[in-house]
């Protein structure tokens, strides 16, 4: 039975890595935020200077650092960080292009600051004369606030990505937009937030306001993801098990798992970044030292209802949720089986920089090929792809490597446009 026991936690344990390339649990959230008598949250819709990631880190390096707070249509509070200037100057915030970054699935918008400055994607943009912006998706840590709901309300984890599409990302855009004088922005999105993206275009949602946007491992297709843990999860719909046993919050960050992983990862003679290995696949350049920073700060909940539905998409279709219940489909939609996202309905003229990896068992080449297939008639001059035979989940995000890599060929993007 301990051993039993022991492989089923193990197993919980790393089964978040399907999207984010990270090593966390799972567990129902204990919550401490106590509700006013109306259900609302007593939290301050923005975190507060003392604790936020500007604060945390952003200023640490020398960076000038805003906190912002977005409202969706939806009501969900959603935390932003800016970054206006880089640390040499260089321009007003006004004269400067805006990038908003979007994070993966478990993560948030720490993804893009876990590298030392002259590594990280949001420091590098900064040094090079953007205005960045860093989205959190709802129920992560700094976007957990609510017009009406508490966080411990089921009803507040009713979500899947749909509602990111839907919500999340207009609104986010939107306020970057309205923030920078109407200025047309840049996208990047890792993972999950190249799904949305890429869901979003498809409706030709917020198309008028963007210049670009730059993919990186592009979530369209799952349906030939090599991951065998990933593959399992997902062929078993073990999140599914889990909603049904009423765990509306995926929380996998549990303070004796982080704790038992960090202690794990100190010994001389374990190298953690082999613990990836299995869901990520061998990602090339990532120091070992990064797993201790990434556990300080992540990975953080989603929803079980969005666990599902990524799991859905391993069938290797982009469809909206599946209720499965043909009754609930035909109530949510109209019909019998959700709604496609059709890629071929992205415009052909919309500047797409997409970058993918050989080794990555997430964002499987040939599901990649799949996606970049509905693009055969995208316009020659719009369309960088950039394929890294060495690369696979994590290293996009975490490699030591990725600015000349990666960054680089995507800045160069950016100023011809």
């Amino acid at each position: 039975m301990e051993v039993a026991s022991s492989v089923t936690c193990i197993t919980l344990i790393i089964l978040p890595v399907l999207f984010c390339g990270s090593a966390a649990g799972n567990r129902k959230a204990l919550y401490s935020v106590k509700a006013q008598d109306d259900g609302t949250e007593m939290a301050a819709m923005a975190p507060s200077s003392g604790e936020g990631i500007c604060k945390s880190m952003v200023e640490t390096h020398g960076y000038e650092c805003e906190e912002h707070a977005v409202t969706t249509k939806d009501g969900y509070i959603l935390g932003m960080q800016r970054i206006p200037v880089g640390r040499s100057g260089g321009g007003a915030p006004g004269t400067r292009p805006p990038v908003l970054l979007q994070h993966g699935l478990l993560m948030d918008s720490i993804t893009w600051l876990l590298l030392p400055p002259e590594q990280s994607l949001a420091f590098v943009l900064s040094d090079n004369g953007y205005d960045v912006w860093l989205a959190n998706s709802r129920g992560t840590k700094y976007s957990r606030g609510h017009t009406s709901l508490s966080h411990y309300d089921p009803a507040y984890w009713n979500w899947s990505w749909d509602e990111l599409v839907a919500y999340d990302l207009p609104a986010t855009i939107q306020y970057v937009h309205d923030q920078t004088g109407g200025q047309k922005l840049h996208y990047v999105g890792h993972s999950q937030g190249t799904l949305m993206a890429l869901a979003a275009f498809s409706k030709v949602e917020v198309l008028n306001m963007l210049r670009s946007a730059a993919l990186l491992c592009p979530i369209a297709y799952l349906g030939q993801m090599t991951s065998p843990l990933a593959r399992n999860a997902a062929d078993n719909f073990i999140a599914e098990a889990v909603y049904w046993l009423g765990l509306d919050e995926f929380d996998p960050r549990g303070e004796a798992v982080v704790k038992l992983l960090k202690d794990i990862c100190s010994k001389p003679d374990v190298d953690c970044t082999n613990l990836l290995t299995s869901f990520t696949g061998q990602n090339c350049c990532l120091n070992s030292s990064i797993v201790n920073i990434f556990l300080d700060h992540e990975p953080q909940p989603s929803s079980t209802k969005n666990m599902i539905h990524l799991a859905q998409s391993k069938e290797g279709n982009i469809k909206m949720y599946d209720y499965v219940d043909l009754i609930e489909n035909m109530k949510h939609y109209g019909q019998l089986s959700p709604p496609t996202y059709n890629m071929t309905s992205i415009p052909n003229d919309l500047p797409l920089f997409v970058s993918y990896g050989g080794e990555d068992a997430l964002a499987d080449v040939d599901d990649v090929k799949l996606f970049l297939g509905s693009l055969e008639d995208h316009d020659g001059d719009k369309l960088v792809v950039q394929y890294r035979e060495d690369y696979a989940h994590a290293d996009y995000v975490m490699a030591e490597n990725a600015k000349q890599d990666v960054y680089d060929p995507l800045i160069a993007f950016f100023r011809l446009l």
